[in-house]
């Protein structure tokens, strides 16, 4: 910084004082004084950590669907996801859903026509 004091520093090159210690921290602790990187995604960490016991999940039972998954998150690991959050983890993994509705029964089948 050329000798000057961080608070110099700030009035010089107009940021605010928290940003030159953060500035100063990184440089102490990284060596580098590019930005930290920006985005991405934050909060998969806490699906991740349920990786093996979803991916095995799926292995023994192919034919499950999102909400059974989601109960049994619950009921074995006491942790709580939504559906949606679900859905991403598996995609992200290359699992596919198929959509599986219940064939019409023999018994309310009715022939039009005739």
């Amino acid at each position: 910084m050329g000798g000057l004091s961080r608070n110099a520093a700030t009035r010089r090159f107009g940021v605010s004082i928290a940003s030159a210690v953060r500035w100063v921290t990184r440089y102490k602790t990284t060596g580098r004084i590019s930005p930290p990187p920006s985005g991405g995604d934050r909060r998969s960490g806490r699906i991740e950590a349920q990786r093996d016991y979803l991916l095995g999940l799926i292995r023994r039972t192919p034919d499950i669907t999102l909400l059974e998954i989601q109960e049994r998150l619950i009921q074995n690991c006491g942790q709580r996801f939504s559906v949606s959050v679900l859905w991403r983890f598996f995609d992200r993994h290359g699992v596919t859903f198929k959509n599986v509705w219940p064939a019409p029964s023999a018994r309310g089948f009715v022939e039009l026509g005739g």
